[in-house]
């Protein structure tokens, strides 16, 4: 098994504070999916982060490869949705885990 990044880029610069209520409402769906995700122990940690430049969300999977970290992008609903979200997956080659 290996880790990747999963960056989501949101459609536009001023997101998540402009959101419609359509995508309020995929985002409940795209939260649900990375809980069931984080249930079945591929995603690590996954949530929204604000830099000065704009929001992005994280997902911090671990895969079999770098296919099915991009299948785990590729089936998100904000993805299925075509609602103008992005990822960008990228391998992190080692990781230092705190212990449960």
């Amino acid at each position: 098994m290996a880790y990747f990044l999963l960056r989501l880029a949101p459609p536009r610069p001023a997101f998540p504070f402009d959101a419609t209520e359509a995508e309020k409402a995929l985002f409940s769906e795209h939260a649900a999916y990375w809980l069931e995700r984080a249930a079945a122990g591929e995603a690590i940690a996954v949530g929204p982060v604000f830099e000065v430049g704009g929001a992005w969300g994280l997902a911090l999977v671990e895969a079999e490869d770098e296919a099915r970290a991009q299948e785990l992008g590729a089936a998100d609903p904000v993805i299925e949705a075509q609602a103008g979200f992005a990822y960008t997956v990228s391998p992190v080659p080692s990781l230092i885990l705190r212990r449960p």
